[in-house]
């Protein structure tokens, strides 16, 4: 996951002076194994202490550590599937942490699902695209 750094441009855990970053982990129960997911966000240098995880099913949004994102965030997500596994409470999630709340959210297995680029019309198309279908196959999976 080298490349990720270098794709991202992430740098210890702040990017442009006053942006804050995180990592979010979700895994569905106590006993799974977070360690594949905490990697990937270790080697983009995000501070452990900005690395939130949950161990709660991904079907609905009421999750703790996840209500913490703010305005000018920018979140981490190994994939679309650790966000969340309802089609519809993702895409609505989705639109409200990057529209209403401005937060930017980057799929590290889906560099086309990383809100801080193609912000023009076909940039955004595409990524909805990509979002609902991924969305889609995240909620056929947990049924």
């Amino acid at each position: 996951m080298r490349w990720a750094m270098t794709l991202f441009g992430l740098n210890a855990g702040k990017e442009g002076g006053n942006i804050a970053v995180y990592g979010y982990i979700r895994v569905s129960t106590k006993e799974q194994n977070e360690d594949r997911q905490l990697i990937a966000l270790h080697e983009l240098n995000i501070p452990e202490k900005n690395i939130y995880m949950d161990k709660q099913s991904g079907k609905d949004f009421d999750r703790p550590q996840y209500r913490k994102l703010k305005e000018g965030d920018l979140l981490y997500v190994l994939s679309i599937d650790r966000l969340g596994r309802n089609y519809e409470e993702i895409q609505n999630q989705w639109r409200i942490l990057t529209k209403e709340k401005g937060i930017d959210i980057a799929v590290l297995d889906m560099p086309l699902l990383d809100t801080r680029q193609g912000k023009d019309l076909m940039g955004t198309f595409i990524a909805d695209l990509v979002l609902q279908i991924l969305s889609f196959v995240a909620q056929n999976e947990r049924e």
